[in-house]
């Protein structure tokens, strides 16, 4: 499968990606693009098995991984903690799918179909 360049140089479309995935452990839905979620999704679930094993390596991969600074008096840290403590022992016995998209429609002005990007209940 190629890879989604999305219009962006390789360091902006990762950065992209730390933002997106990040937002989604912090708040557990973000709205965005349709392709922005098709290609955020694996990420977002891989770092969701790591967080299922627990051990000190993990969380590692998983802080190399996550935004630094976060908005809204949100760490970092706090981010890391969330996926350990609280989404990770919600999919324990779930072996994949954690994510789901919900398609939202057109976008006004451009015209981008817009979606949901959230994690299963």
């Amino acid at each position: 499968m190629p890879k989604r360049k999305l219009g962006r140089n390789t360091a902006a479309r990762k950065a992209l990606f730390r933002d997106l995935v990040t937002d989604l452990f912090i708040n557990e839905r973000i709205e965005t693009t349709e392709a922005k979620a098709k290609a955020v999704r694996s990420i977002a679930e891989e770092l969701i098995t790591l967080a299922k094993r627990g051990d000190l390596h993990a969380r590692r991969q998983v802080a190399a991984y996550v935004r630094k600074e976060i908005a809204d008096g949100e760490t970092k840290q706090d981010a890391i903690q969330k996926l350990f403590s609280d989404i990770a022992p919600r999919y324990a016995e779930r072996q994949g799918g954690y994510t789901r998209i919900l398609k939202l429609g057109p976008r006004r002005g451009d015209a981008a179909p817009m979606v949901y990007l959230e994690l299963v209940e």
